[in-house]
């Protein structure tokens, strides 16, 4: 099942800590204005997998872009996820995006902020996403 962080009162925010890709984001950056937090989550609510969420208007390509305020977002970037169970994460990438699909039709596209590693290359291409663009520091991948 899918929960939705967006306050810092939602006792699921501290899990943020354990973000294994960008954990100088601060839990309040990540569920203000235009920005959620999506958990995958088990009948107890014990979270399965998480993935941080900014809607901007452009695609950043790298975290300073990502930090910029966006004045009309149309674009989900998806600049964290990590899993506590096997498959949690390619399950709720996809869940991710429908619900982004049924709730905000102002997003059209569905774009990471992922680090240039392996890991991250074989994760985002097994679930269907293609390389948008190779940044210095990061890729961004984009999902269809």
């Amino acid at each position: 099942m899918l929960h939705v962080i967006k306050s810092q009162d939602d006792p699921l925010i501290k899990f943020v800590k354990d973000d294994p890709v960008r954990p100088e984001i601060p839990a309040d950056w990540r569920v203000s204005k235009n920005r959620e937090v999506l958990t995958l989550v088990d009948e107890n609510k014990n979270p399965l997998a998480m993935v941080c969420v900014a809607f901007c208007d452009n695609i950043p390509s790298s975290v300073e872009e990502l930090l910029v305020e966006a004045i009309k977002p149309n674009t989900a970037i998806f600049y964290t996820i990590w899993s506590y169970a096997n498959g949690g994460g390619r399950n709720l990438i996809g869940e991710a995006q429908q619900y982004i699909k049924d709730t905000y039709d102002h997003i059209t596209r569905f774009v990471t902020l992922s680090p240039t590693t392996e890991l991250a290359r074989r994760f985002h291409t097994k679930n269907g996403a293609k390389v948008f663009r190779q940044n210095s520091d990061t890729v961004n991948y984009e999902y269809e």
